[in-house]
């Protein structure tokens, strides 16, 4: 089947194992299946901890998770893959090509199996291949359906709340003594140093922002074995105040409900940025190795980093040892970048 314009699809499933922001940059691309064929289920496979970015969305049938602690050998996983291809897809689309997800095409046997192009190795694995077009990630990822008459159009990804999650986020910031549009949220961590700006930086621009704003305010999000870093960047600021940091840490589905609630989302180019942008937040996202590539086409997103020659490297470890693109963007350009987008009425 060459010309796949009138293949009409019944059962489709969507790879994409890792990691969460990638997974919620795949949303889009989820809908616009469900779109163009609205009588057709979509279902995900996906590891367990990206699971919650799924949760509620209308769009997905059913989540195939990858639990590693139920899949202890080689034979569990391929009896859980063998229970995915029972499921008889017709339509098998691959946006990362890990092993796992080779052997779900593999052993899907779908009628048609898209992907980007692969190893040569690995050509047999897949029916139909496009080369997505550079730019936006979720638009990337979408620019492989084209072969099935799918164009991205400016779709950016989705989050669902239940009502219960709304609520729950009202009532949790109103208890930090913050309410809807006075604070931003503020994301000072990384697991890559090439992508984490120090923490001294971000405690300085705080105070140079609170101390123009002072009803604006400061909420710091952390995830597990990150409080410390937390911990650091309250330590750098002169204004204790300016920061509220929550005692313990929320999970993916309340944090992204309380960035619904905020003016602002600052940080690094991490998952939280994505998910601000999910929920309607306005974002500036501090750029170390990371390209623009990961900024969704809106004034209302922008990034700031320096202008050096080496970067974007997109690597995680720095050829300089000096990660000069992230201790040289000073506290100062950044908090005046806060304060005009704060002078701009953005986010109210």
């Amino acid at each position: 089947m060459n010309n796949l314009h009138l293949f009409t699809p019944q059962r489709i499933l969507v790879c994409q194992l890792r990691q969460i922001g990638d997974v919620l940059l795949t949303t889009p691309s989820i809908r616009l299946l469900k779109e163009r064929f609205p009588q057709a289920t979509v279902d995900v496979f996906t590891e367990k901890k990206c699971t919650p970015v799924l949760e509620n969305n209308p769009f997905v049938h059913q989540v195939w998770a990858v639990d590693k602690e139920k899949l202890p050998t080689l034979v569990h996983e391929l009896s859980f893959y063998a229970r995915i291809a029972r499921e008889k897809y017709d339509l098998v689309v691959d946006f990362q090509q890990m092993p796992r997800c080779r052997w779900v095409t593999l052993m899907s046997r779908a009628q048609v199996r898209l992907s980007y192009p692969p190893p040569w190795y690995n050509r047999l694995l897949y029916t139909h291949t496009t080369k997505p077009k550079d730019g936006y990630s979720a638009m990337f990822r979408a620019s492989i359906l084209a072969p099935l008459g799918i164009t991205w159009s400016n779709q950016a990804p989705e989050l669902f709340f239940t009502e219960q999650e709304k609520t729950w986020a009202k009532d949790h910031v109103a208890s930090l003594g913050l309410t809807p549009g006075s604070f931003i949220t503020l994301d000072p961590t990384h697991r890559r140093k090439t992508r984490l700006w120090p923490a001294h930086h971000f405690g300085a621009m705080v105070g140079q922002v609170y101390s123009s704003c002072p009803d604006v305010r400061f909420y710091v999000l952390y995830g597990p074995g990150e409080q410390e870093i937390a911990q650091d960047v309250a330590k750098y600021c002169p204004y204790p105040n300016a920061l509220v940091i929550p005692k313990d840490v929320i999970g993916l589905r309340q944090m992204a409900a309380v960035q619904s609630l905020a003016r602002l989302h600052v940080g690094n180019c991490s998952a939280p940025r994505h998910f601000a942008v999910a929920v309607g937040c306005p974002t500036l996202t501090i750029l170390g190795a990371t390209s623009s590539g990961w900024r969704f086409p809106s004034e209302a997103h922008q990034d700031i980093f320096m202008d050096l020659p080496c970067r974007p490297c997109n690597q995680n470890t720095c050829s300089r040892d000096d990660f000069a693109c992230l201790e040289n963007l000073e506290p100062t350009r950044v908090a005046q970048a806060v304060l005009t987008r704060l002078a701009e009425g953005i986010g109210t």
